[in-house]
């Protein structure tokens, strides 16, 4: 699977790979990797970050109900040995 050339500027080229993600190469033909890559491709929106605010809020909202089922299972065993 070839790579197809997307953009080419003075300082990169960014390529699309069969997988369909996205290689950046620098001038002198190097790999661009990283923060540097990320930056690349937003300034071109071929991708787009979203913050991981929402799930967070959930998973936060999971949580509590098993906190409330932990008292009544320590509660149980209390009961065994007054019995």
């Amino acid at each position: 699977m070839a790579m197809k050339l997307i953009k080419k500027t003075a300082d990169y080229k960014v390529f699309k790979r069969g997988d369909e993600r996205y290689a950046v190469q620098d001038a002198a033909g190097k790999p661009v990797n990283g923060e540097e890559k990320v930056k690349i491709l937003l300034s071109e929106e071929l991708i787009k970050v979203s913050l991981p605010g929402e799930s967070v809020a959930e998973e936060a909202e999971a949580e509590e109900p098993a906190e409330e089922v932990a008292p009544e299972e320590e509660a149980a065993p209390e009961e065994a040995a007054q019995a």
